[in-house]
């Protein structure tokens, strides 16, 4: 790989627009700490591999510097002895006679299957400029490699084909996927064997957990580990926990039963007076097509590994939380541009029979809807063993707070710019339904984003204030 690695190389580099998951550049322009290298090397094997480029400022518009670490060949060649010492890879070393100065680019490899390298007990990743340790659910997910897929488990073994029909909701399926009813037994067996959801074997039929977890009339009749897996909704009668409304734990497979869920979570909803007196009737204040794709979201992106462990629907009386047992693949600030899916076979399906949006633009309705029916910007937290998705009641701007301001402000910078259009002071101000007369108003808060370095301005349109355009931070 590193045989390949030339000045047309690293010019493609230099233009990319964001450092990706495979490149790292640092200045170094007189040394690069020892400690900080094999770190690297490891959070960069971690995820699958990459190339940590010195001499290159990390900063767009990205600019050659030059680097004098590891200058002399006796040195180069003592820190990769130290580096497979240390961290047990080979990490090539490539250097680069740049007309802008001498660039050093380390190939760095992908760890081994199910190893995740540590240095002195931390198992390292990258988040935005810092490393930072894996959490419970990457290194779970990381030791489970090259195990059995959760989904192609058993669920059931040595089922006949009457219990196959009675477990599982055939007719449901089929209509999901815009199909007839097959006249035969055999047939139905055979569209779900076609799709890898059931097997056959010499005793019977194995139904796969994917099989159940989509379309098990109750999940119950599977497994407790099964049944544990449905998704939980809790109405409390407040803004706290103190006094619950409702509690209710689903019984069917997530295909099968995913309607009736979001009926019951929108039904449960209060009112959204606001939108109520514009459009002279009742509205939910949580907007249907919002909580259907979280929920979605919710279901396809969880942990399954994760055991004794649920989506967890929270509706309050000003907001309700969505959440999943394990952490995202990627950033919250790129849900909204970016998709990626620990669960593909299941997203997969889901998405073929209606139940999920096309890659990557579920978050994109969210958002949307979310600025339609007047709310402050969705909210994605990341805790160390649980994803959540927070949507506000309505609340004016003047109600807001600065983080609230800021985030709305980001999404909505996002939201344009992947529908082709560019975020301007006039664009915010309709978002938050302010007149023209707030206009200095709304570019304080596109300030303080700017500050938060989410945004930038569009350096291809006017440099006047007034006209400006802005572009999400990774764009």
């Amino acid at each position: 790989m590193s045989a390949m690695i030339t000045l047309d190389t690293l010019n493609r580099w230099l233009s990319a627009p964001v450092e990706s998951e495979r490149l790292e550049f640092k200045e170094a322009k007189q040394q690069f700490d020892t400690t900080k290298l094999m770190r690297y090397c490891v959070a960069l094997s971690n995820e699958g591999g990459g190339y940590l480029v010195l001499g290159v400022t990390d900063r767009l518009l990205r600019q050659v510097v030059g680097s004098q670490a590891f200058a002399t060949p006796s040195h180069l060649n003592d820190i990769k002895a130290r580096i497979v010492d240390k961290l047990h890879i080979r990490v090539d070393a490539v250097e680069l006679a740049h007309p802008d100065g001498r660039v050093l680019v380390f190939d760095i490899p992908a760890r081994p299957a199910a190893h995740p390298l540590d240095y002195d007990g931390a198992y390292l990743m990258r988040a935005g400029e810092d490393l930072v340790p894996m959490t419970p659910d990457q290194l779970r997910r990381i030791f489970a490699e090259g195990q059995p897929d959760w989904f192609a488990q058993a669920a059931k073994q040595n089922a006949s084909a009457d219990e196959v029909i009675a477990l599982l909701d055939t007719q449901a399926y089929f209509d999901l996927s815009r199909l007839p009813y097959p006249t035969t037994r055999e047939g139905v067996l055979e569209r779900l064997r076609g799709e890898g959801l059931i097997e056959q074997t010499e005793a019977g039929w194995t139904i796969t957990n994917l099989a159940a977890i989509l379309l098990a009339k109750k999940l119950d009749e599977f497994s407790p580990a099964l049944a544990r897996k449905a998704a939980r909704v809790v109405i409390y009668e407040g803004i706290d926990k103190t006094q619950t409304r409702e509690d209710k734990t689903g019984l069917r497979g997530y295909a099968v039963g995913f309607g009736s869920l979001v009926d019951f979570v929108h039904s449960a909803a209060p009112q959204n007076r606001s939108i109520e007196q514009v459009v002279r009737e009742e509205v939910k204040m949580f907007p249907k097509q919002a909580l259907r794709e979280l929920i979605a979201n919710a279901l396809v992106h969880q942990d399954f590994q994760a055991s004794g462990a649920s989506v967890m629907i929270e509706m309050y009386a000003d907001r309700v939380e969505i959440s999943n047992p394990g952490t995202p693949p990627i950033r919250v600030e790129r849900f909204i541009d970016e998709y990626r899916s620990r669960n593909e076979r299941l997203a997969d399906l889901m998405r073929r029979l209606g139940i999920c949006e096309e890659k990557g633009s579920g978050v994109d309705k969210v958002v949307k809807a979310a600025e339609v029916f007047q709310l402050p910007a969705p909210d994605f937290r990341v805790g160390e063993l649980r994803t959540t998705a927070i949507l506000f009641a309505h609340q004016d701007f003047a109600s807001m707070s600065k983080v609230d301001r800021i985030r709305a402000c980001y999404q909505h910078c996002c939201l344009m710019y992947v529908s082709n259009q560019r975020m301007s002071n006039q664009s915010l101000r309709e978002r938050f339904g302010l007149p023209e007369s707030k206009a200095a108003t709304v570019s304080l808060v596109i300030g303080a984003t700017k500050e938060e370095k989410l945004i930038k301005a569009d350096e291809t349109e006017t440099s006047s204030t007034r006209y400006a355009r802005y572009l999400p931070f990774w764009a």
